[in-house]
């Protein structure tokens, strides 16, 4: 599963990997992630999920949907960077860990990456939790998470 979205969005949302629903569609975040991923862009960004582009990571659903091995990691970098380059978006939101160290290139943790915007390649990237997380965790992660996504928007739409 590569992705799915307009090609030439200026909002690229690169997540980990696919889950067991976007395994069995074919598409990134059609499960309960993906339908808080498209609530959190229409309220905070004013966006539809056909005005980004969305990726992940990893292209194959790890087996039991444990996480991303760096060896998986390191066979699908290429694609993502590819898709990137072809996307050229302005931002780039990355959902989590995994997405944000892979394309930050560090080691630190979404906790304290979230928070700020950082240059990226010729444009931002903002770093937020996953939805994944947002459900698990609660009222707080949401808040955190919809102040990253009101970040981004303002780096889109500068006022």
């Amino acid at each position: 599963m590569f992705g799915e979205g307009d090609p030439h969005a200026p909002l690229m949302v690169v997540g980990e990997g696919p889950g067991r629903d976007e395994d069995l569609q074919g598409r990134p975040f059609v499960g309960r992630s993906g339908q808080l991923l498209e609530r959190l862009l229409q309220e905070e960004m004013g966006l539809e999920r056909k005005q980004v582009y969305i990726a992940n990571v990893v292209k194959c659903r790890p087996p039991g949907n444990r996480d991303p091995e760096p060896a998986e990691i390191d066979a699908c970098k290429p694609f993502l960077e590819q898709q990137v380059d072809l996307i050229d978006p302005k931002l780039v939101l990355t959902l989590g860990n995994f997405a944000t160290k892979v394309l930050l290139g560090t080691k630190e943790g979404i906790t304290k990456l979230r928070g700020r915007a950082y240059p990226y390649r010729a444009g931002m990237l903002v770093p937020t939790f996953h939805p994944a997380a947002a459900l698990r965790g609660g009222g707080e992660v949401l808040a955190q998470m919809r102040a990253d996504f009101v970040r981004a928007r303002r780096l889109l739409v500068p006022a």
